[in-house]
């Protein structure tokens, strides 16, 4: 198998983990928006409780589709996706405090400001 194929798999584990959790009816998960603002306070260093990013290297996870926040926590909580910070943190998450986060940070707000060149 050469180096692009080994590198790929992981990838399109992913998006077919994340097309069923969209795709499955009754896949939705009833994350509790409350609780995951609570639980919220321990990736506020990296995403803030706005979820907007405070180092260069984490993403903004504000306003990102639910099942696709609890999919890459998942991921990392498995080990499929890599993250030095992620692998200290999404271990000791349980299923119900990834879905909490997710819906947390899914339920935030955002909007977009003045768009560059218009």
């Amino acid at each position: 198998m050469c180096a692009f194929s080994r590198m790929a798999v992981p990838a399109v584990q992913l998006l077919v983990s994340a097309c069923l959790l969209v795709a499955i009816p009754g896949a939705s998960h009833a994350g509790d928006v409350k609780a995951g603002r609570a639980k919220a306070m321990m990736c506020q260093a990296c995403h803030g409780l706005d979820g907007l990013s405070k180092t260069p290297d984490a993403p903004n996870i504000a306003g990102q589709i639910e099942t696709y926040l609890l999919t890459q926590l998942q991921a990392y909580k498995s080990g499929a996706r890599k993250n030095e910070a992620m692998s200290v943190v999404a271990p000791s998450l349980s299923e119900k405090d990834t879905e909490d986060l997710a819906a947390y940070y899914a339920a935030i707000e955002i909007s977009v400001g003045k768009l560059p060149g218009g």
